[in-house]
Formats: C-alpha cells, structure tokens, sequence
C-alpha cells in the first residue's frame, strides 16, 4: 500500500481556509480519492475538550488567564493526539488528509501573536509530533482587514445558531493579528517548495479553481 498524503490549511480565521478544505475533500472524493478532514484544535475526544478550553471566550473567566506557554503545549498535546490517532492513521492507509491547522498555526499564534519565538515552537514541534511535517501547505493570506472582518462576524453567527463560543482569540488586538500574519509571511518564505500562499481577495470560486489545479500537480493518481 502506498503512502498516503498529507496537505494543511492555513491562515488567519476568517480567511475562507475551512470552506477551501471543505471543497477540495468533495473534489479529491469525486475523483477517487480517499480522504479523511481533520481540525486542530479538535478532531479527537482529547482535542475536542482541549479545543473548548482554548477557543472559548469563557475559559479564563472560569480558569483564569492562560499563559501563552501552557496555551502552546495545550496545542502541541491536542496535535500529538491527532497525530496517533487520526493523521498517521490515514497516511498509512494510503488516504489524504486534509487538515484545518497544523504547527504552523502554532508558530503564527504563539510565535508571533503571543511573541514565544519560532524556535520554541519548532522544538516543539520535533519533541511532541516527531517533526512530521506536511507535504503540502495551503497558506490563504487575504487582506488582514478583510479576514478579521469576516471571522468576527462568523463568529457572532455561531454564537447565535449554535449556543457556542469560541471568540477568545477574536477578541485579541489588531497588532496581535499583524505579528500573526507577518509570521505566516515568515513561514512561507522559509519554505517555499511546502507552503504556497494565496494572498489576494479573489472569489471562493476562483481560489477554489487555484488550489484544485495546485494540488492535481502534487497528488498521486487515486488507487482503484
């Protein structure tokens, strides 16, 4: 059985990533291929309990502030989960896996954002996940104005429909987000063979279009 592969989303919330992922798993399925999604936060029973107290506005007001170190291991605890029990899993299998956040998502928000540095991230990265990196990283970077805009407003929708909170990191200060998105820029131009940014604010259709013609460019023909 051959290996599967591994692609990841990213960029800062609001930036249309999940509805990307959602289109290319329909995609890829419609053309043979087995995929399995995943969210990080979240996706295991760990990461879904370590998700509610991460994303949840209401967390510290029961908790207290969380450190930015203990909210970074509570990251990499919640990605050492996935890894064993979902992302490992798939590969193996000869399945792609498509994953909303990975590590760099940590090096962004607790690098940058919480200002810990890349290096106490990527050490991290290699003591809880074994270094495993992506195959493929799908970086959306619109406008930061325009992500944050859309995030918040999805977030008070959420917060409507479904009950749920998970504002916490929305309600941080807009140089937060620049130290974040200056992070990702960081990140894509150290590894530009892994990570691909889409920066401009085209149309869902036409990033859609982008990202199918990218990743038929990577992938394997499917496995009958």
């Amino acid at each position: 059985m051959s290996r599967g592969y591994f692609i990841t989303f990213e960029g800062l919330d609001g930036s249309g990533k999940t509805t990307q992922l959602r289109r290319l798993a329909t995609h890829l399925e419609a053309e043979g291929h087995k995929v399995v999604t995943l969210r990080q936060p979240g996706g295991t029973a760990l990461g879904d309990r370590i998700r509610s107290i991460l994303l949840d506005s209401k967390s510290e007001a029961t908790l207290g502030p969380i450190a930015p170190a203990a909210e970074m291991s509570l990251m990499f605890a919640d990605r050492a989960q996935a890894i064993a029990e979902v992302i490992l899993p798939a590969i193996n299998s000869g399945s792609i896996l498509l994953c909303d956040r990975y590590t760099d998502s940590s090096e962004a928000y607790q690098g940058g954002g919480r200002q810990l540095g890349s290096e106490r991230i990527l050490s991290m990265h290699r003591a809880a996940c074994d270094n495993l990196q992506p195959d493929l990283t799908i970086l959306l970077l619109p406008s930061l104005e325009a992500s944050l805009r859309r995030a918040r407003r999805r977030n008070r929708r959420h917060t409507q429909q479904q009950g749920t909170d998970e504002n916490r990191f929305e309600r941080e200060s807009d140089d937060f987000y620049r130290r974040i998105y200056q992070k990702y820029e960081e990140i894509a131009a150290r590894e530009p063979h892994r990570v691909i940014p889409i920066r401009d604010d085209a149309s869902i259709d036409q990033i859609q279009t982008r990202i199918r013609e990218l990743v038929a460019t990577r992938l394997p023909a499917p496995v009958a």
